[in-house]
């Protein structure tokens, strides 16, 4: 500390969390190097790196949430909140995480799905916002008392580009108010405008904190794709549906239609009615029933089941990742696809099984097998999650948000694996983003809601 308080007078920045040659105690959560790391007054920092890197772990030894050990070898951890401040770490440090539009705000997220099918009728007491304003609203949230420094991993996710913008601006006001934001991603080609300082973690070993390169603009989207493709067998017909829920109207008399071997993005601001439109095509929604809807070649209510349909498409949605909340091996994640469920409730046959392996080794997560899923990492769990849903080789490929939280390396592992998978005309692909730039090469039509 005196070598701070040296910086200080010198009219140099001091450091808020000072982190030297710290290793965890518990070896689960040791980082393949002693950690150094500062976060100085002043600063606003970005940890980046690959799925699985370690940046987690950064974050729980700058949290105090893993001890480290201190026997006579110099290394420590240590804080300086500011004169008059709370000394506790709980006080003046807060972290808040997003997977999903929705995120952290789970009963939040029950009622805003339930508004946005219109299934909330008019005066009922509950406050919607839209996606980027609930985001702003828990951010908000998170700095109730005023702490020092707000860490926050995945701030964009999910969100639209007037979302982004939206939680954009409340950063760069936090920082503007002394707040030191530390923001976590995979995604380096983004990041918060206030950001001045980039630390990569590569591998479990944290780098040096390095001036911000360059600034980058938010994305926004390109203009839109040739609406209608042609082809010879129709896998999803709708012809002039309505989703109505009371007097909200979600769609409103779409008629669209898809052929086998067509590739289609779907874009549309966040509450737009993708997911409503997806829940018809995945059988999901009881109003497909009083609609002129077909799948597959077959009328809607002509006597198929939901597994009649759901055995022609493999799916992957941040809805769908929220649902997989208990330990299984991550293998069984993967072969809970071959029957639809979220649990594995049989043994699949050992060819199944070889298909899995085959899978996960594509997407290069096979070493992971046997950890328990909610141990993964997030882009590790939608890696998995994406096995999940080739491992039938489906005809209908449906990927709402397929990206998310996946670092560059990973996207683009993805994309091509698309691409190689879409070559085969037989198949069919939606698939939705936020961002142009995540579409593979392959899409041809494009939707927009």
């Amino acid at each position: 500390m005196v070598f701070a308080n040296i910086l200080y007078l010198c009219g140099m920045s001091s450091p808020i969390i000072d982190i030297h040659d710290a290793v965890v105690r518990h070896p689960q959560w040791r980082m393949a190097a002693p950690v150094n790391f500062q976060l100085l007054d002043g600063e606003q920092v970005a940890i980046v790196g690959r799925n699985g890197a370690g940046k987690s772990l950064l974050v729980d030894i700058m949290t105090g949430a893993h001890p480290i050990m201190t026997s006579g070898d110099g290394a420590y951890v240590r804080y300086d909140f500011g004169k008059g401040r709370s000394t506790m770490v709980s006080d003046n440090i807060r972290t808040i995480t997003f997977r999903d539009a929705y995120s952290t705000a789970e009963g939040y997220y029950y009622y805003q799905l339930r508004y946005n099918q219109g299934e909330l009728a008019e005066g009922q007491d509950v406050y919607l916002l839209s996606s980027g304003e609930l985001r702003r609203h828990q951010l908000r949230k998170a700095m109730e008392g005023n702490p020092r420094v707000l860490i926050v991993d995945n701030p964009f996710i999910g969100l639209d580009a007037e979302g982004r913008g939206m939680v954009d601006e409340m950063l760069a006001r936090l920082a503007e108010d002394g707040v030191s934001v530390v923001v976590v991603t995979s995604r380096r080609d983004e990041l918060p405008s206030c950001i001045t300082h980039v630390v990569e973690v590569k591998d479990r070993v944290v780098g040096p904190s390095r001036p911000r390169p360059h600034s980058q603009p938010l994305q926004t989207l390109s203009p839109a794709l040739p609406l209608y493709g042609e082809g010879d067998e129709a896998i999803v017909e709708f012809r002039d549906v309505t989703i109505r829920y009371g007097e909200r109207t979600i769609l409103n008399r779409l008629t669209w239609t898809i052929h086998r071997g067509e590739h289609w993005a779907l874009k549309g601001r966040n509450g737009s009615g993708k997911s409503t439109l997806l829940s018809l095509i995945c059988a999901d929604n009881p109003q497909a029933y009083a609609n002129d809807i077909s799948l597959f070649g077959r009328r809607r209510g002509s006597g198929e089941s939901i597994w009649d349909i759901k055995r022609h498409i493999g799916y992957v949605s941040p809805e769908m990742h929220r649902a997989f909340l208990r330990p299984y091996p991550a293998i069984d994640i993967v072969a809970s696809g071959l029957y639809d469920t979220i649990g594995l409730y049989r043994r699949p046959r050992a060819e199944d099984m070889d298909r899995c392996e085959r899978w996960m080794q594509r997407l290069g997560i096979s070493h992971l097998r046997d950890r328990s899923f909610l141990t993964l990492s997030g882009g590790e769990q939608r890696l998995m999650l994406l096995a999940r849903a080739f491992v039938k080789d489906p005809d209908l490929l449906i990927l709402d948000e397929p990206l998310h939280g996946l670092d560059e390396v990973n996207s683009q592992m993805v994309k091509d694996l698309i691409d190689d998978y879409m070559s085969d005309q037989s198949r069919t692909l939606i698939m939705v983003s936020h961002y142009d730039k995540e579409f593979p090469k392959c899409i041809e039509h494009e939707i927009r809601l």
